[in-house]
């Protein structure tokens, strides 16, 4: 660890909580922390109409409710890494493409305790739509983006009502829905 000269005692202060955290181990603090998840909203088309993935939750809480594949992230692990660990176990799809969409963190969202999710998006392509459920998933499907479960486990609800609003937007949508066209499966 690399030390400065500090003058003020701020710059003190830090430097021995930095010396102490050192001293007791890498993560030690004194005050509760929320946990950390990733989400995954996947998207493809087939007959001309756009489908989401969801997975049939294995365990409590919202065991037996429909959901996004995702989980909790590793202490050393990427977001990105983590995102796409959850969509192979729980889904069984690999290398799609995900872009971060948005942050969700409304207190109370996970009855385990205070969670943050980062969710991301993506958009599944010819050859990448055969689903494995596993780990965490008793099942995975595709949904019509228009006939989706009504009572979805934790905030997914909403998380849906977003990406399916984005999707509507970009032009792949355009390109596959409004023309009739089915894309990808």
């Amino acid at each position: 660890m690399t030390m400065t000269l500090c003058l003020d005692k701020g710059c003190r202060r830090q430097q021995q909580r930095q010396t102490d955290m050192a001293k007791k181990g890498r993560y030690v603090y004194e005050w509760p922390r929320p946990m950390v998840t990733v989400d995954a909203v996947v998207f493809s088309f087939s007959r001309g109409k756009a489908r989401v993935l969801l997975i049939n939750r294995k365990y409590e809480p919202y065991q037996g409710k429909w959901v996004f594949p995702g989980g909790f992230i590793e202490l050393d692990e990427e977001l990105e890494d983590a995102v796409a660990r959850e969509l192979k176990e729980e889904a069984g799809l690999v290398n799609i493409p995900l872009e971060q969409m948005r942050t969700y963190g409304t207190c109370g969202r996970d009855p385990r305790g205070r969670q943050i999710t980062i969710v991301f998006m993506g958009i599944a392509g010819k050859g990448q739509t055969k689903l494995r459920a596993g780990d965490d998933a008793a099942r995975a499907r595709w949904f019509d983006i228009d006939k989706l479960p009504e009572d979805m486990g934790f905030d997914h609800n909403e998380m849906a009502r977003f990406a399916i609003r984005r999707l509507k937007r970009k032009r792949v949508y355009r390109e596959n829905v409004k023309r009739g066209r089915g894309g990808t499966a």
